[in-house]
């Protein structure tokens, strides 16, 4: 079998993300776990890069990797809640944890297996043009992506509300 560079580095930072994602849910510092969500955004750009879809890579750079995360570590900065978290769990919730993780496995396992996914098929590129791009951004037909635009926009100014009110209180 013979491996390509663009193989390899597909496993390297499916290996990253996946070791990040981990990371981003298990510690204890609200800080440290949206620093790593960072790292694994940057992964996924990562991966659609390596797709050959370079808009949806500099989308997830600007929009995710670059907006969402300066806005979880600035309410996070500015409602001061960098505090350790540190729970006990109980033996309740982590066999609930472990059955999800292997019925999820599982699904998943099933899922590859039963559709027949060609894991070494790279998709072959083809660009669509800027103006099919534009004209489905702001479309409102069916298709159309003002609406959910326009939810997250409404959504991330009553996060930031939220948190000037919470931090004002104090």
């Amino acid at each position: 079998m013979d491996i390509t560079l663009q193989q390899t580095v597909f496993y390297v930072v499916a290996i990253l993300m996946s070791v990040f994602s981990v990371m981003t849910v298990t510690t204890g510092s609200i800080l440290r776990s949206a620093t790593y969500l960072l790292f694994v955004l940057f992964g996924t750009a990562a991966i659609y890069f390596i797709l050959g879809y370079t808009f949806l890579g500099a989308v997830q750079l600007m929009v995710y990797a670059g907006g969402i995360v300066v806005l979880y570590v600035f309410s996070i900065l500015l409602t001061n809640s960098d505090k350790s978290i540190n729970h006990k769990l109980g033996r309740s919730k982590i066999v609930a944890a472990l059955a999800t993780v292997i019925i999820g496995t599982a699904l998943v396992l099933f899922l590859i297996w039963t559709n027949g996914f060609a894991l070494n098929l790279i998709p072959e590129s083809s660009e669509i043009s800027l103006r099919e791009i534009g004209l489905s951004l702001i479309s409102a037909d069916k298709h159309g992506y003002v609406l959910p635009f326009e939810i997250a926009g409404v959504l991330l100014l009553a996060c930031m509300i939220g948190g000037l009110l919470i931090a004002r209180k104090r």
